[in-house]
């Protein structure tokens, strides 16, 4: 992979103070904030959220059915677990990659960003 593909600009913490408070979209400079994935990567999170939007397809089929509530809310909270997966997995990928690269690069801010993100997910 070339050096440039595996850098990311998550490191613009910069940017007006995670536009207050809201998490940025842009960096500075005004371009999104992106990050290229190997096609491992972008495979497995697309793999994952696939198998996420079947079951929300499933469960609103159920609801059309007039399914037993139980059985809907199981299947509701098998959906929450899959959303969860998906979100440590990225969060994950995020730290192996745009954290790590950031830190070498110096951007300490990065981990700023790290702590407001990960509190946010705890809400």
């Amino acid at each position: 992979m070339m050096e440039e593909e595996k850098k990311c600009c998550c490191g613009a913490a910069e940017a007006a103070e995670d536009e207050q408070a809201g998490y940025p979209v842009t960096t500075m400079h005004g371009t999104p904030r992106t990050r290229h994935r190997s096609p491992e990567e972008y495979q497995d999170l697309i793999n994952r959220l696939n198998r996420v939007e079947g079951q929300v397809r499933g469960i609103r089929g159920m609801v059309e059915r007039d399914a037993y509530c139980p059985d809907i809310l199981f299947q509701a909270s098998a959906v929450s677990k899959a959303l969860d997966s998906f979100c440590k997995e990225l969060l994950g990928q995020h730290i192996r990659t745009c954290v790590v690269d950031d830190l070498e690069a110096g951007k300490y801010e990065t981990v700023d960003e790290l702590v407001r993100v990960i509190q946010r997910l705890m809400k």
